[in-house]
C-alpha cells in the first residue's frame, strides 16, 4: 500500500435522498481485475473524512461507496423533513440507497459500530435484498443493549443524558454552547493528560502536531454532526434488541479485544441468535475503531490475513 494517503476530495459527489441533502465517497478500484462493491455505513461520531482511510484500503479489493447517514457527516437530519432518526428510518434510508445505486450489483456489506445496527435492521426489515448481498462484514459492531461494557454509572449517565438531549431546544443547547469549540477544546484540554495515561487509542502515542491534529478533527466532527440525530442515536443504542429477527446471511465480525466499549463474547452469542453463522475475527491489542484521522496503513490493521482472503475471494 502507497504510503502517501489519497486526497478523496475529488472522489465526493453530492448526496440526494429522500428530501435530503448530504455527500457520497465513491472511490473506484485500484485494481482493474477487482469489481467487487463495497458499501460501507459509518459509525455514531463519523464522516467521510474519519473513513477515508479504511475506503482507500478496500479499493484495492474493488469500488469502495461510503454514504452519509442523515443527521451526520453534514447531510440534513431527518428532522427537516418532520421524521425522527429511528433505526427503522434509517434502516428505509440504506435501503432507498441500495435499490437506487446497486440495481443488478451484488454488494459487500460492511457496519462499523452502530453502522452495523443500519445494516442489520436493514437486513431483518428487507430481507428481499438479502439476495444482493454477498458478505457481510461487522467491524466492532453490535446488537443488543447488553453488548456494551462500560461501567452502570457511566451506563446510565450516558442514558439519561442522550434523553435529555435529543429534545429540540436541549439539543440547540447542546449543538451551540457544549459543543461549541472553546468549551470541546477546553474539555479536550481538560482531559488530555488522564487519556494519554489510561492509553485512549485517539490520543496515545501521538506527537504534539498529531494530537492537536486529531483534536481539530473531533471539533470538526461535533460541528457537522447534528447534535438532535447523535444524542437520538445514542437513546437507541442503549435501549436496542435487534436479536428477535433472523437475518439469513452469514457474517464476519472483527472484534478487537482492546474495545472499551463492548463485550466481545457478549456480541458474538447476540450475532449467532440472528445470523446464520459467524465468523469470529479476533485482533489482538487493537481499540475500538480507527483514529479519527485514520490512513489505508492504519485500517489495514483491522483485516487480518483471514479477512484478506476473504476480500480477494
Amino acid at each position: 500500500m502507497c504510503a502517501q494517503q489519497t486526497d478523496i476530495s475529488q472522489y465526493i459527489q453530492l448526496l440526494n435522498m429522500n428530501g435530503l441533502s448530504g455527500r457520497m465517497l465513491r472511490l473506484p478500484s485500484t485494481n482493474s481485475k477487482r469489481k467487487k462493491e463495497f458499501l460501507i455505513i459509518y459509525g455514531h461520531h463519523s464522516s467521510l473524512e474519519r473513513l477515508a482511510g479504511m475506503a482507500e484500503y478496500l479499493a484495492q479489493y474493488g469500488n469502495v461507496t461510503v454514504p452519509d447517514l442523515p443527521g451526520f457527516g453534514g447531510m440534513d437530519s431527518f428532522y427537516a423533513i418532520g421524521r425522527k432518526p429511528t433505526l427503522d428510518d434509517m434502516a428505509d434510508y440504506l435501503a432507498s440507497f441500495i435499490k437506487l445505486r446497486y440495481k443488478k450489483k451484488k454488494i459487500t456489506l460492511v457496519g462499523v459500530s452502530y453502522g452495523f445496527l443500519v445494516v442489520t435492521k436493514l437486513l431483518q426489515k428487507y430481507p428481499d435484498l438479502s439476495g444482493k448481498v454477498k458478505v457481510v462484514i461487522s467491524l466492532a459492531g453490535f446488537a443488543h443493549k447488553d453488548d456494551f461494557r462500560i461501567k452502570r454509572h457511566n451506563y446510565w449517565l450516558l442514558s439519561f443524558t442522550s434523553v435529555v438531549f435529543s429534545g429540540y431546544l436541549s439539543s440547540k443547547f447542546l449543538q451551540n454552547v457544549v459543543f461549541s469549540e472553546p468549551i470541546l477544546r477546553l474539555g479536550y484540554r481538560f482531559v488530555e493528560p488522564k487519556l494519554v495515561d489510561d492509553g485512549h487509542t485517539k490520543i496515545r502515542q501521538a506527537e504534539e502536531l498529531e494530537r492537536e491534529k486529531r483534536i481539530n478533527f473531533e471539533l470538526h466532527l461535533w460541528k457537522i454532526n447534528d447534535a438532535r440525530t447523535y444524542s437520538y442515536v445514542a437513546k437507541e443504542m442503549f435501549k436496542v434488541n435487534l436479536c428477535s429477527v433472523p437475518v439469513a446471511l452469514p457474517v464476519y465480525h472483527v472484534a478487537a479485544d482492546g474495545d472499551r466499549y463492548f463485550d466481545n463474547l457478549a456480541v458474538e452469542q447476540h450475532l449467532r441468535t440472528i445470523y446464520t453463522d459467524v465468523t469470529l475475527v479476533p485482533l489482538n491489542h487493537h481499540p475500538h475503531s480507527t483514529s479519527v484521522v485514520a490512513t489505508a496503513e492504519e485500517a489495514e490493521k483491522f483485516f487480518t490475513a483471514q479477512m484478506k482472503a476473504l476480500l480477494r475471494k
